[in-house]
């Protein structure tokens, strides 16, 4: 049977990319219909983004669908099990990577009608509003411990005594995702997801996108370490809270 969690894995943060990036090349590339259509736009994109993201990673055999290093990282915190953490990093990292060549291969005639080699560069990995590195991992940070410590509130019997209702648990982190977006996600643009930033900017740095200019390594690590300190933050709490009893 072709599933498994590694392929739930890829395939689910593949989807999420390519309608998160998907959205961002629409709002942000000449000719595009949605060019414009500004940041709810995106914020509410990328929400659906995630949520059809989860579904497709339960299909395709993960149970967890966590799509995000990070989220993997918190559980792994709180449980004290760390044996999926590399191999679901690996095919988060892969899929996003997919997914964003799907996207530049999307919207084809658009890179060469672009003459601005950032707003190029930003369909595929964050770019802060006011480059300020402290200040950028403190930002990626708090919104990944609100990510992680609102997830796992929805997950938690601490909150339910049985837990969310079947099925609704993928909207209501959708949901969060959203909500992030639209209220902290102004300053950094919100990466929150390690997978989510470094494999699209690996994507941007190897295909022949028409005028672009650098991946912006220099940054790159931000999105990596901030979420991290976040999820490890959140992690710990819900460790210490015992959300996943």
């Amino acid at each position: 049977m072709l599933r498994s969690p590694m392929l739930g894995e890829f395939m689910g943060t593949f989807i999420m990319m390519v309608l998160g990036d998907g959205v961002v090349a629409g709002v942000l590339l000449k000719r595009s219909k949605a060019e414009n259509a500004g940041w709810l736009t995106v914020c509410t994109a990328w929400a659906f983004a995630v949520l059809c993201g989860i579904f497709t990673s339960l299909l395709f055999g993960s149970k967890d669908a966590h799509l995000n290093p990070t989220i993997t990282l918190a559980f792994a915190i709180e449980t004290g099990s760390f044996a999926k953490l590399l191999p679901y990093a690996v095919a988060q990292i892969a899929g996003a990577f997919c997914g964003a060549v799907v996207v530049w291969l999307a919207y084809l005639p658009h890179w060469a009608l672009t003459e601005d080699a950032e707003a190029k560069r930003g369909v595929f990995c964050t770019i802060p509003a006011v480059r300020n590195y402290p200040a950028n991992v403190l930002a990626e940070a708090i919104a990944t411990f609100v990510l992680i410590l609102v997830a796992g509130a929805i997950s938690s019997k601490l909150v339910l005594a049985s837990g969310a209702p079947a099925g609704l648990g993928p909207y209501l982190v959708s949901c969060v995702v959203w909500a992030i977006g639209l209220s902290l996600g102004g300053t950094t643009g919100y990466a929150i997801n390690p997978a989510r930033d470094l494999g699209p900017r690996l994507a941007h740095a190897i295909l022949p996108i028409a005028g672009k200019a650098g991946s912006d390594w220099a940054y790159a690590w931000v999105p990596i370490v901030g979420p991290v300190i976040g999820a490890s933050c959140g992690g710990l709490v819900l460790h210490l809270l015992g959300a996943g009893n």
